[in-house]
């Protein structure tokens, strides 16, 4: 039996749009220094509720594509130009790319 993908009423309201490719550096960035972990994840919105887990390096991306539980599925090196032509990039043209804030990834522990 399949079930829809729902979010659940807290989750949804912690959920804010990534409206500006610049924006994802930063993000990254932000997550990184205010909780000590790596990287941020980000939600594609849409039936299969995608996520990634994003790291920034000063050469590039490092994008994680992650399952339900968190696993790592796929993982790409990402030149800037190269990160523009991926799915979340492509997502956040679209207006479908989410992110939790920092002080609801701390709450969590996301």
């Amino acid at each position: 039996m399949h079930r829809p993908a729902t979010l659940r009423a807290p989750a949804a309201r912690a959920l804010m749009p990534v409206s500006d490719l610049g924006d994802i550096e930063y993000l990254v960035k932000e997550s990184e220094v205010l909780t000590g972990r790596a990287g941020r994840c980000f939600v594609v919105a849409g039936a299969d509720r995608l996520t990634y887990r994003v790291h920034w390096h000063p050469l590039g991306f490092k994008v994680e594509r992650l399952d339900e539980q968190g696993c790592v599925l796929d993982r790409r090196h990402l030149l800037p130009w190269e990160f523009e032509t991926h799915s979340v990039a492509q997502a956040l043209a679209s207006g479908q790319l989410f992110t939790a804030s920092v002080s609801s990834a701390m709450q969590s522990g996301i």
